[in-house]
């Protein structure tokens, strides 16, 4: 067999890795998210894990870039915690109205 290398653009590599930091949280293991995400993007997912070892070794050697990340996946976690917020609220006004217009029944009885 011979050598069917690619070239990726730098643009494809960061925006994998940051496909993979995004998303990791979703997979049961950083390697499933590697699999999944690597054949999104039709590579592999040892080049993926290349990549993304190499993003992670650039931002541990750079705290600015480090405390980006940082942030982002903060904001990332929040907007999670803020969309399950909302949907707990939204169930909450309707059980509300429900038992309200139960009370109002029963009331009018």
């Amino acid at each position: 067999m011979g050598n069917t290398s690619k070239r990726y653009s730098a643009e494809v590599q960061e925006r994998a890795v940051r496909l993979f930091q995004e998303h990791v949280h979703e997979y049961p293991s950083r390697w499933a998210a590697m699999q999944a995400i690597a054949g999104k993007i039709g590579s592999t997912a040892e080049t993926l894990r290349s990549w993304v070892v190499k993003a992670e070794a650039e931002a541990a050697a750079d705290p600015r870039r480090n405390a980006s990340l940082a942030d982002r996946e903060r904001v990332k976690q929040l907007e999670r915690e803020n969309a399950e917020l909302k949907r707990a609220n939204e169930i909450l006004r309707k059980v509300s109205a429900f038992f309200a217009q139960a009370e109002l029944d029963r009331r009018g009885k």
